[in-house]
């Protein structure tokens, strides 16, 4: 429920942005019909929290559900992280890919799932004695846009396509637990899994100019289903433009709530990201 409030909250103030920046229907002239290309390197430093549940054979339980957490600056392996856009008129394509590879600063074994006389029981963890993990894997996006409002400075476009989040975690496992019989057992092993999800998603994106048009305020918001139950991202901040260069400073914020069967449960990846966006 919390992720659903912190959704509503970030739709209630984008639009309350785009609302205040853009007149009524407001539709200046598009821009020439030449084709106009972007690309934007730039550095993502997210904190990234979650559940990993598994499924492992019998010796030391039948499944496990870890919880991690990570401050990426901090346990950073490797990342690229970049985005393009090409744009004719008022349509364009938007990509966004990142690929990251970190270890968790702060893993912890949670509960143990093993085979009872009724099926499956779920038993807590009574020590947690060191569990290490790793998240490697591609989150990329691909959509087209359409520009529906046009005044001054500011831009409201209007989004869809799909998300893709190909990710690899790794466990390993140090933990004691009491099982069903009152008896005390070590879960002590290396596992690993992967998810691949595909979601469709739609949102808006655009700017709220600022003053004489070199200051402006970039938002991005979308939501989507598929694969996931629901995953939605938003991001906003703060951006000063040259002639064919911005500079660009933004808080994003990337949440999934997967489905039951899923590896991963309740992920999010939030955290100030800063971009050098080339126009050509």
């Amino acid at each position: 429920m919390r992720a659903h409030d912190s959704f509503r909250k970030v739709c209630l103030a984008l639009l309350g942005l785009v609302a205040f920046s853009l007149p009524a229907h407001a539709k200046d002239p598009a821009p020439t019909d030449k084709w106009a290309f972007a690309i934007r390197p730039y550095l993502w430093a997210p904190g990234i929290s979650g559940t990993v549940k598994y499924d492992i054979p019998p010796s030391g339980g039948e499944g496990a559900n870890v919880d991690f957490s990570s401050y990426i600056l901090e346990n950073l392996n490797i990342a690229l992280m970049l985005s393009a856009e090409a744009r004719k008129g008022d349509w364009s394509l938007l990509t966004d890919v990142v690929y990251l590879d970190v270890e968790s600063g702060n893993s912890e074994v949670k509960s143990v799932t093993i085979a009872g006389p009724g099926g499956r029981i779920e038993l807590p963890v009574t020590a947690d004695l060191g569990t290490k993990a790793t998240l490697s894997g591609v989150l990329w996006s691909l959509a087209g846009t359409y520009t529906v409002a046009r005044g001054g400075n500011s831009s409201l476009d209007v989004l869809a396509g799909f998300r893709l989040l190909d990710l690899k975690a790794g466990t390993d496992l140090n933990a004691t637990f009491v099982d069903n019989t009152g008896t005390s057992r070590a879960l002590s092993r290396s596992v690993s899994r992967t998810v691949t999800n595909w979601d469709g998603i739609v949102g808006v994106r655009g700017a709220v100019g600022l003053g004489s048009g070199k200051w402006a305020i970039p938002y991005y918001l979308d939501v989507g289903t598929g694969s996931s139950t629901i995953t939605w991202q938003g991001v906003a901040g703060i951006a000063y433009r040259f002639s064919w260069v911005d500079l660009q400073l933004v808080y994003r914020y990337l949440y999934y709530d997967m489905k039951s069967d899923k590896m991963l449960q309740n992920v999010s990846f939030y955290g100030p990201a800063f971009g050098v966006n080339f126009r050509f």
